[in-house]
């Protein structure tokens, strides 16, 4: 997504911002092995773009997919720019296939009534993207804050996750970290203080 990203910005004043991804994990790679990373285009409309990833081993197994879906963003208003057929002819599909298949959805992660434990957490430097934001996969160390300790520290490691993003989270905010285990998924939901602003849903297996 370079023609509308980090390089460009400045000049465009738009960028794509991730909210929503789904990661599976089939196999973990081992210290030295090589790997090869895939990312492509899978679509693109109206406010949307979406696009797939994997890692093979030497042997062009899969064992990491993941599946995105994108908005683009006006970096001086913060609102969701229409995806125009300017934009649309650059991110035409680029292969003809699916990280998790074509029928494959963003399941709509939900709040949750009731929550087992509560974690607060202060962002800090380390946390920040280039768009002054705490970054995408720093949501996962929210996730771990809000674990009970005999799930993190005794559990295996998780091989799936999703991650629905609401809202962005700026430095030096404080947000509640909720737990709750619904139908055999950990969920973590990422409130403001106030709980007036729901940041992210998290939903690990």
């Amino acid at each position: 997504m370079q023609d509308y990203g980090i390089p460009t910005m400045d000049k465009t004043r738009l960028t794509w911002v991730l909210i929503d991804w789904k990661v599976q994990v089939i196999r973990r790679p081992i210290y030295a092995e090589k790997i090869l990373a895939r990312t492509w285009s899978k679509d693109a409309q109206k406010f949307y773009a979406f696009r797939d990833f994997e890692i093979q081993d030497e042997q062009g197994n899969t064992i990491v997919k993941a599946m995105s879906k994108w908005v683009l963003i006006n970096i001086d208003t913060e609102k969701l720019e229409r995806v125009n057929e300017e934009i649309l002819s650059k991110y035409k599909p680029e292969l003809e296939k699916f990280s998790f298949g074509p029928d494959e959805v963003f399941e709509k992660l939900k709040e949750q009534e009731h929550y087992e434990r509560e974690a607060d957490y202060t962002v800090k430097r380390g946390d920040i993207d280039v768009n002054h934001h705490m970054h995408n996969i720093n949501y996962l160390d929210l996730a771990n804050e809000a674990l009970p300790d005999d799930i993190y520290f005794n559990s295996k490691e998780f091989d799936f996750f999703q991650i629905s993003y609401k809202k962005e989270i700026k430095l030096g905010e404080t947000v509640k970290c909720k737990y709750a285990f619904v139908n055999n998924k950990h969920i973590v939901v990422i409130k403001s203080q106030d709980d007036t602003k729901l940041h992210a849903i998290i939903e690990i297996i």
